[in-house]
């Protein structure tokens, strides 16, 4: 068996064997790019079907550290974005769960374009570190139940590899290797049950819904393919998912969410999670109401170095312009990839892994869809720290469109995938 040969069998188009898909990732790294790049082209290309991606998921899984949660049974969860815009949902779904007695233990990663990361957020309070030990990550779910860290370096590193060359090679946009790189991580992180929520729209990878159905589903078999409880949800990411996009500010927004201070579409979206993950809808209003999630989510970040009173002193910026409306009327549009793009400028984001991030940057937004509005009201106010940035207010500007008629509220999630 030789790699030439693998590649030539996908580029006519033949199904690979087991044996050759382990092959090439078992030594993936002693290939040069060229035939890597080339294999992940006629991967794109031509397809894999479900058996061929479970086969790789498995080896891309396999090919480093597993994270061992067996100690706890069946009772650990875990969740999985796609990648949204103002998309906090890990900070209550997690929380709610743990509040109801489930092993919360989540491997998470950073942002990197438009898309906000879940380890730049919790990092933005005031002493929390998420590159933490396999003994520290174990003591805090021992003690708290719940815990969101960052992978390890050695957590599947065929798929850093080979995300790197698709990025690299136009082959980022392959159902089959999307699905792969994401299951891979969440089969590694060991969790028994695990929710998938993939976004469509314009703030989100997957632009239009039959795209994000399609990934749903590739997602869904691999999981249940490898032996574990996987559902998704597709949900509309055309417009922001909570009221602010930034990091510090979306920890403060979900904290809002889980003192019972804010609902709307992301506390809908979570509710809806945690039903997949078997949670009631019943029990997740208690779990907020009681302020059981909101306790738990407190003990994580002070498990995790937070210091005292740091969630009431989240990163403020130095500046802040408000944007108003141009005219009466409805808000029928709210351009969810705008805001991120002016969030991204101001500093809130990475367009390359080595860009620092601004923890304090960001936009709130005062107005949701379908909200009258009068000229002159605020419809957001941008969180900056850089002079000069105040610049970037005229395209949030651009952002809303207000209408004369009326908009229909619609729900956030398309279908269910199970």
């Amino acid at each position: 068996m030789n790699i030439t040969d693998i590649i030539a069998a996908k580029r006519h188009g033949n199904a690979l064997t087991d044996a050759q898909i382990r092959f090439w990732i078992d030594g993936l790294e002693s290939f040069a790019d060229y035939q890597n790049s080339a294999l992940l082209m006629a991967i794109a290309m031509g397809g894999m079907d479900a058996r061929e991606t479970l086969t790789l998921t498995d080896a891309m899984a396999r090919s480093g550290d597993m994270l061992d949660l067996s100690r706890y049974g069946d009772a650990t969860v875990d969740k999985h974005s796609t990648g949204g815009v103002g998309d906090g949902t890990s900070f209550i779904v997690m929380p709610v769960m743990a509040a109801t007695g489930k092993v919360c233990a989540k491997l998470s990663g950073r942002g990197l374009g438009h898309t906000g990361g879940t380890l730049d957020k919790l990092e933005a309070v005031d002493g929390v570190h998420t590159d933490i030990s396999e003994k520290r990550f174990f003591e805090i779910v021992d003690d708290i139940g719940i815990v969101i860290a960052g992978q390890t370096a050695a957590l599947c590193p065929a798929d850093k590899y080979l995300y790197a060359l698709r990025d690299v090679t136009s082959t980022v946009d392959s159902v089959p290797l999307i699905a792969s790189s994401v299951m891979s991580k969440k089969l590694a992180a060991g969790a028994k049950n695990v929710v998938l929520d993939v976004k469509t729209g314009r703030g989100a990878f997957m632009k239009t819904v039959d795209e994000a159905k399609a990934l749903a589903r590739a997602m869904v078999d691999i999981g249940r393919g490898a032996g574990r409880n996987v559902s998704a949800l597709v949900t509309t990411m055309d417009a922001p998912l909570e009221s602010a996009v930034g990091n510090a500010i979306e920890v403060k927004c979900a904290l809002e969410v889980l003192a019972g201070r804010e609902r709307g579409d992301v506390y809908e979206v979570a509710k809806e999670l945690c039903a997949a993950l078997g949670t009631d809808g019943k029990t997740f209003d208690r779990a907020i109401s009681s302020g059981a999630a909101y306790e738990k989510f407190e003990r994580m970040i002070y498990a995790l170095g937070g210091k005292r009173g740091c969630l009431e002193r989240l990163p403020a910026a130095r500046y802040q312009k408000t944007v108003f409306a141009s005219k009466s009327g409805y808000v029928s549009d709210i351009n969810a990839m705008t805001v991120a793009q002016v969030v991204l400028d101001a500093g809130g984001g990475r367009r390359v892994k080595e860009d620092g991030v601004l923890p304090e940057v960001g936009v709130k937004l005062h107005v949701v869809l379908g909200d009258e509005v009068v000229v002159g009201q605020p419809l957001a106010t941008l969180h900056y720290t850089r002079g000069g940035d105040e610049a970037l207010a005229d395209r949030l500007s651009e952002a809303f469109d207000v209408s004369d008629v009326g908009l229909q509220r619609r729900s956030r999630i398309v279908c269910k995938v199970q």
